[in-house]
Protein backbone atom coordinates (compact mmCIF):
# COMPACT_ATOMS: atom_id res chain seq x y z
CA UNK A 1 0.00 0.00 0.00
CA UNK A 2 1.26 3.33 -0.90
CA UNK A 3 0.73 7.01 0.58
CA UNK A 4 1.67 10.05 -1.14
CA UNK A 5 1.93 13.21 0.32
CA UNK A 6 3.19 16.74 0.13
CA UNK A 7 3.01 19.76 2.95
CA UNK A 8 4.38 23.32 2.87
CA UNK A 9 5.10 24.51 6.74
CA UNK A 10 5.62 28.12 7.16
CA UNK A 11 9.20 29.13 9.23
CA UNK A 12 9.37 32.64 11.26
CA UNK A 13 13.53 32.78 9.65
CA UNK A 14 15.36 32.73 6.57
CA UNK A 15 15.79 30.31 4.04
CA UNK A 16 19.78 30.23 4.49
CA UNK A 17 19.06 29.17 8.74
CA UNK A 18 16.68 26.74 7.61
CA UNK A 19 18.72 24.79 4.75
CA UNK A 20 21.42 24.40 7.91
CA UNK A 21 18.97 22.41 9.34
CA UNK A 22 17.53 20.83 7.08
CA UNK A 23 21.43 19.18 5.98
CA UNK A 24 21.87 18.00 9.72
CA UNK A 25 20.35 14.43 8.99
CA UNK A 26 20.51 13.65 12.73
CA UNK A 27 18.18 16.52 13.47
CA UNK A 28 15.87 16.29 10.84
CA UNK A 29 15.41 12.44 12.16
CA UNK A 30 14.53 13.97 15.71
CA UNK A 31 11.67 16.02 14.56
CA UNK A 32 9.99 13.62 14.29
CA UNK A 33 8.72 12.01 17.61
CA UNK A 34 9.81 9.04 18.77
CA UNK A 35 12.55 8.67 15.80
CA UNK A 36 16.54 9.10 16.52
CA UNK A 37 19.26 8.20 14.66
CA UNK A 38 21.42 5.06 16.45
CA UNK A 39 24.98 5.17 13.96
CA UNK A 40 26.21 7.02 11.10
CA UNK A 41 27.60 4.44 8.64
CA UNK A 42 28.89 7.12 6.34
CA UNK A 43 27.72 10.11 4.94
CA UNK A 44 25.01 8.89 3.11
CA UNK A 45 24.22 6.24 5.44
CA UNK A 46 22.75 5.75 8.80
CA UNK A 47 20.99 3.37 11.30
CA UNK A 48 18.48 4.55 12.82
CA UNK A 49 14.58 3.60 15.17
CA UNK A 50 11.15 5.03 16.06
CA UNK A 51 9.94 4.04 19.15
CA UNK A 52 6.00 3.59 18.58
CA UNK A 53 2.97 3.57 21.64
CA UNK A 54 0.30 1.88 21.48
CA UNK A 55 -2.03 2.63 24.24
CA UNK A 56 0.10 0.63 27.47
CA UNK A 57 2.47 -0.84 24.77
CA UNK A 58 5.43 -0.04 23.06
CA UNK A 59 6.54 -0.80 19.81
CA UNK A 60 10.52 -0.10 18.09
CA UNK A 61 10.59 0.34 14.59
CA UNK A 62 14.58 -0.26 13.43
CA UNK A 63 15.65 0.49 9.52
CA UNK A 64 18.11 2.92 7.47
CA UNK A 65 18.09 5.86 5.86
CA UNK A 66 19.83 6.82 2.61
CA UNK A 67 20.60 10.44 1.88
CA UNK A 68 19.93 9.62 -2.13
CA UNK A 69 20.70 13.56 -3.20
CA UNK A 70 22.02 17.08 -1.74
CA UNK A 71 21.44 19.82 -3.70
CA UNK A 72 22.67 23.10 -2.52
CA UNK A 73 21.57 25.64 -5.75
CA UNK A 74 17.80 25.09 -4.65
CA UNK A 75 18.10 24.19 -1.04
CA UNK A 76 17.15 20.51 -1.71
CA UNK A 77 17.49 16.84 0.13
CA UNK A 78 16.07 13.93 -0.87
CA UNK A 79 16.28 10.76 1.68
CA UNK A 80 15.05 6.95 1.03
CA UNK A 81 14.35 5.20 4.54
CA UNK A 82 13.29 1.63 5.10
CA UNK A 83 12.47 -0.21 8.50
CA UNK A 84 10.31 -3.04 10.08
CA UNK A 85 9.25 -3.61 13.30
CA UNK A 86 11.66 -5.66 15.32
CA UNK A 87 8.92 -8.99 15.12
CA UNK A 88 9.16 -8.45 11.28
CA UNK A 89 4.85 -8.24 11.32
CA UNK A 90 5.12 -5.00 9.65
CA UNK A 91 7.79 -2.82 7.66
CA UNK A 92 7.57 0.48 5.63
CA UNK A 93 9.57 2.60 3.26
CA UNK A 94 9.60 6.19 2.49
CA UNK A 95 10.89 7.77 0.08
CA UNK A 96 11.02 11.81 0.69
CA UNK A 97 11.86 15.36 -1.03
CA UNK A 98 12.20 18.20 1.06
CA UNK A 99 13.04 21.62 0.20
CA UNK A 100 13.73 25.16 1.37
CA UNK A 101 11.60 27.92 -0.26
CA UNK A 102 11.92 31.60 0.08
CA UNK A 103 9.31 33.50 1.11
CA UNK A 104 8.64 36.95 -0.10
CA UNK A 105 8.52 38.66 3.47
CA UNK A 106 12.08 37.42 3.97
CA UNK A 107 11.32 34.15 5.86
CA UNK A 108 10.94 30.80 4.44
CA UNK A 109 9.02 27.54 4.13
CA UNK A 110 9.74 23.80 3.86
CA UNK A 111 7.79 22.03 1.45
CA UNK A 112 8.23 17.66 1.53
CA UNK A 113 7.17 15.30 -0.63
CA UNK A 114 7.15 11.65 0.45
CA UNK A 115 5.83 8.45 -0.82
CA UNK A 116 5.37 5.70 1.60
CA UNK A 117 5.37 2.75 1.14
CA UNK A 118 3.74 -0.11 3.91
CA UNK A 119 3.09 -3.59 4.24
CA UNK A 120 2.39 -6.41 7.02
CA UNK A 121 -0.02 -5.33 9.81
CA UNK A 122 0.33 -1.89 9.40
CA UNK A 123 -1.27 -2.20 5.74
CA UNK A 124 -3.98 -3.45 7.29
CA UNK A 125 -5.58 0.09 8.29
CA UNK A 126 -6.39 0.80 4.80
CA UNK A 127 -5.35 3.79 2.22
CA UNK A 128 -7.91 6.80 3.36
CA UNK A 129 -6.97 5.97 7.22
CA UNK A 130 -2.90 5.41 6.63
CA UNK A 131 -3.36 8.69 4.78
CA UNK A 132 -4.83 10.77 7.07
CA UNK A 133 -2.17 9.46 10.26
CA UNK A 134 0.56 10.40 7.92
CA UNK A 135 -1.11 13.90 7.56
CA UNK A 136 -0.93 13.96 11.13
CA UNK A 137 2.82 13.04 11.52
CA UNK A 138 3.85 15.05 9.04
CA UNK A 139 2.34 17.89 10.91
CA UNK A 140 4.33 16.90 13.76
CA UNK A 141 7.19 16.90 12.23
CA UNK A 142 7.07 20.32 10.19
CA UNK A 143 5.84 21.79 13.76
CA UNK A 144 8.98 20.77 15.21
CA UNK A 145 11.45 21.14 12.60
CA UNK A 146 10.06 24.84 12.71
CA UNK A 147 10.97 25.26 16.31
CA UNK A 148 14.14 23.26 15.84
CA UNK A 149 15.13 26.38 13.83
CA UNK A 150 13.74 29.15 15.42
CA UNK A 151 15.53 28.05 18.35
CA UNK A 152 18.91 28.25 16.56
CA UNK A 153 18.26 32.17 16.47
CA UNK A 154 18.18 34.58 19.87
CA UNK A 155 15.74 36.10 22.17
CA UNK A 156 11.89 35.34 23.48
CA UNK A 157 10.82 33.19 20.72
CA UNK A 158 14.15 30.88 20.35
CA UNK A 159 13.73 30.50 23.79
CA UNK A 160 9.72 29.60 23.66
CA UNK A 161 10.99 27.23 20.23
CA UNK A 162 13.49 25.10 22.48
CA UNK A 163 10.80 24.92 25.51
CA UNK A 164 8.51 23.45 23.04
CA UNK A 165 11.06 20.48 21.62
CA UNK A 166 11.97 20.21 25.45
CA UNK A 167 8.12 18.65 25.83
CA UNK A 168 8.16 16.83 22.38
CA UNK A 169 7.19 12.78 23.27
CA UNK A 170 9.64 10.21 23.34
CA UNK A 171 7.84 8.03 21.67
CA UNK A 172 5.12 8.54 18.39
CA UNK A 173 1.33 8.49 20.00
CA UNK A 174 -0.53 6.06 17.53
CA UNK A 175 -3.34 6.29 19.29
CA UNK A 176 -3.39 9.58 19.56
CA UNK A 177 -2.29 10.12 15.92
CA UNK A 178 -5.68 8.04 15.45
CA UNK A 179 -8.02 9.74 17.69
CA UNK A 180 -6.97 12.79 15.23
CA UNK A 181 -8.13 11.48 12.63
CA UNK A 182 -11.62 10.33 14.06
CA UNK A 183 -12.26 13.98 15.62
CA UNK A 184 -11.27 15.57 11.76
CA UNK A 185 -13.69 12.86 10.69
CA UNK A 186 -16.51 13.66 12.83
CA UNK A 187 -15.92 17.76 12.80
CA UNK A 188 -16.14 17.36 8.96
CA UNK A 189 -18.97 15.25 9.07
CA UNK A 190 -21.66 17.47 11.47
CA UNK A 191 -19.68 20.52 9.93
CA UNK A 192 -21.19 19.36 6.28
CA UNK A 193 -24.63 18.61 7.59
CA UNK A 194 -25.13 21.86 9.65
CA UNK A 195 -24.15 23.90 6.09
CA UNK A 196 -26.62 21.49 4.55
CA UNK A 197 -29.17 22.37 7.36
CA UNK A 198 -28.75 26.19 6.99
CA UNK A 199 -29.30 26.14 3.41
Amino acid sequence: MQVRLEKAFPIDASASVAWTLLRDIKAVAECMPGAQITERVDDAHYKGQVRVKLGPASATFKGTIEVKGVYANKREIQLLGKGSDVTGASAASMELTAHIRRSADGKCEVVGRSEVTVSGKMANFGGRMMTQVSDQMLKQFGANFANRVIAMGEGAAASTAAARLSAQPKELNALALVWNVIVGFFKALFGAKKSNTVG
